[in-house]
């Protein structure tokens, strides 16, 4: 269930909202007169984001080539590129 905070809070309770961020590993959503406005966050929270939406442009640019016919590598040939990568050849 979504946190949801008047944008005063984060003047008057800053430490509060900090902990609810990093206790619960979710956002804090903020409200101006009742619409939202901005969302706090944990870093460690962002960064997981980040890395999600990375993961999905990449999956994307995969899906896009293989819908235009692209060939892509073989399990073989990652692992063994993988492996030169690992012995630095």
């Amino acid at each position: 269930m979504p946190i949801i905070k008047p944008i005063s809070s984060l003047r008057n309770q800053t430490r509060n909202i900090s902990s609810l961020c990093h206790e619960q590993d979710e956002p804090v959503y903020l409200t101006t007169n009742g619409e939202g406005d901005l969302v706090v966050m944990s870093i460690e929270h962002y960064e997981k984001l980040k890395t999600r939406v990375e993961l999905f442009e990449k999956l994307a640019v995969a899906q896009a080539q293989a819908a235009a016919g692209e060939k892509g590598l073989t399990h073989s040939q990652v692992i063994k590129k993988l492996r030169q990568r690992l012995h630095g050849r």
